[in-house]
């Protein structure tokens, strides 16, 4: 069985451009994911918040989570919060033992706080 290769869409708003992955985000597939992402921070004024739609990626590996850093770093040298919005459980498990995770976290109200551990907070 064929793993899917990686497909990237861009939709842009007034402030916020959305790039949506499907398929897997690997060694093959990153050069061209941050090629994709950097030409979104690039095109015209630049967006305020890029957000990574990550529903249909099937697989992040080592070198998509280096893609992810790197682009991180732009983002941050350009004050563009950046933010990961479904990403597989996979994914989640491999931000949370990296130590990464915080990088790309939405802010506190579209979480509902921060209690996102499920624990209590007093």
């Amino acid at each position: 069985m064929s793993v899917p290769p990686l497909r990237l869409t861009v939709e842009t708003g007034e402030k916020t451009t959305w790039l949506r992955l499907a398929g897997v985000l690997d060694h093959d597939t990153s050069e061209e994911f941050g090629a994709r992402a950097t030409a979104c921070l690039d095109a015209g004024p630049g967006p305020a918040e890029l957000r990574l739609d990550c529903a249909k990626l099937r697989l992040c590996d080592s070198m998509g989570l280096a893609a992810l850093l790197m682009i991180h770093r732009r983002t941050s040298a350009r004050g563009i919060t950046l933010v990961l919005d479904d990403p597989p459980a996979s994914m989640e498990r491999m931000l949370r033992i990296t130590g990464t995770r915080h990088l790309f976290a939405p802010r506190a109200e579209e979480t509902g706080g921060p209690d996102e551990l499920g624990g209590t907070t007093d």
